[in-house]
């Protein structure tokens, strides 16, 4: 009996001892669970809300969407909607829903999963909140936008934009770059061998998001040997106005634009002895610089000045002609549209039209005519006058503003093709 006693006893032992052993395994298993689960667990924010706290809804503005048939398709009735439309009305016009733009709603993490909130975003930068949870409540935000600073080099060896489309650099700083030297580098005889250097800023969205070029602060532009830099000086903070000047305190504008249309290409140029096969190789002089371009090309008048025509006749089509001057008048031929009337007064860069075929032409282009002193001339043979410099008062603080900006552009190592190559190899190896 005594044995049989010992053996229960034993048995009881190591089936309690198991017991116990599995009780303490469960909770170190059910302990390293909720461990992973707190580390997996994460909380997202944006637009201000946790999401995690909602079931969240990413759309788009779609044709014949409107903000009562959004809300409706997810469970919200129309008295709630029309409510929600009047408190909003004096902060958005929620008619103003464009399509193609991206709206979220928050919904309400239960079986119902009602919206709760309407977040609409305009553009990059802007949203639209819409809140309707408890109280009614809309208001507009920006996103936290972040300014870095960029450096950028470059040797032409074909074109301007070709060479820094290489670089992966911004459509946008090409068009900025072409409109700072716009008054004293054609663009259209850039030489092999040429060379440039920026410093620039850019916009970031939350950190991550590109939104665009901020500023070119400082730029260096080498034409022919000739050594261009520019520097932007704020002239008036009060009214937010600057521009750019070089070295010596002196403007880069010039009083005219070196072409009325952007990045288009001269296609025929002034020439009073020019000779046309369809003409039998006849001299027809051509008293203008044609800039091919795409029909509907934006038309820039090249200075300031007063709309003296602006008709349609014969061979010329479309055209607007401007007088800027006692001395100057320009003339710009063969639009499509003509967007400025006689006596309305223009400023360089404003657009008066827009680039067609009317009237005698092969192709969409603008003749661009221009008379000085009564008789018509090539306005790139013409020395034309530069706007106003820095007045004296801000030359000293100019000239010491400048000063680490010059350092950092001089100290600017150029990019060219065969380091783009190169780095790209290096990239593949490294990669494989």
């Amino acid at each position: 009996m005594k044995l049989k006693s010992k053996m229960k006893l034993n048995r009881l032992f190591k089936f309690s001892l198991l017991v116990l052993l599995t009780v303490a395994c469960n909770k170190k298993e059910s302990e390293n669970t909720q461990q992973n689960l707190s580390s997996n667990y994460q909380e997202t924010f944006e637009f201000g809300y946790n999401l995690n706290n909602f079931v969240v809804v990413r759309d788009t503005i779609r044709k014949g969407d409107s903000f009562g048939e959004i809300l409706e398709r997810n469970r919200l009735g129309y008295p709630k909607i029309f409510q929600i439309a009047e408190k909003a009305k004096d902060t958005f016009d929620i008619r103003k829903l464009q399509i193609g733009k991206p709206y979220m709603l928050l919904c309400s993490k239960d079986s119902l999963k009602q919206p709760q909130s309407f977040i609409y975003q305009p553009n990059k930068l802007e949203y639209v909140v819409i809140e309707f949870c408890d109280t009614i409540l809309a208001y507009k935000e920006r996103k936290p936008v972040t300014i870095v600073e960029k450096e950028a080099s470059g040797v032409i060896t074909s074109t301007l934009s070709e060479t820094m489309d290489e670089q992966g650099l911004s459509a946008q700083l090409i068009y900025d770059m072409s409109d700072i030297y716009a008054w004293t580098i054609d663009f259209f005889r850039l030489q092999k061998g040429d060379r440039f250097k920026l410093l620039y800023k850019q916009r970031f969205i939350e950190d991550s998001i590109y939104a665009g070029i901020e500023s070119i602060d400082a730029a260096y532009f080498e034409h022919r040997g000739e050594q261009l830099y520019a520097f932007n000086f704020e002239l008036d903070s009060t009214k937010n106005i600057s521009d750019y000047f070089d070295e010596e305190t002196k403007s880069l504008r010039r009083t005219f634009l070196t072409s009325p249309v952007k990045f288009s290409r001269i296609s025929s140029r002034y020439n009073l002895n020019r000779r046309i096969a369809y003409y039998g190789y006849r001299k027809r002089p051509h008293r203008g610089t044609d800039f091919a371009a795409r029909i509907g090309t934006p038309i820039m008048a090249t200075a300031n000045g007063t709309v003296i025509e602006s008709t349609r006749r014969g061979g010329n089509g479309k055209f607007v002609k401007i007088k800027h001057n006692g001395t100057y008048t320009t003339q710009y031929l063969h639009m499509s549209k003509r967007l400025v009337k006689v006596g309305d007064y223009v400023k360089q860069g404003d657009i008066i039209g827009k680039v067609g075929m009317t009237g005698n032409t092969g192709g969409p282009h603008v003749c661009y005519r221009f008379w000085k002193n009564g008789n018509e001339v090539d306005p790139f043979k013409q020395k034309l006058p530069a706007a106003e410099s820095i007045p004296d008062s801000l030359k000293a603080k100019y000239k010491e503003f400048i000063k680490p900006l010059k350092a950092q552009l001089d100290r600017i190592e150029y990019v060219e093709k065969e380091n783009l190559e190169t780095s790209s190899e290096e990239l593949i190896t490294q990669t494989n």
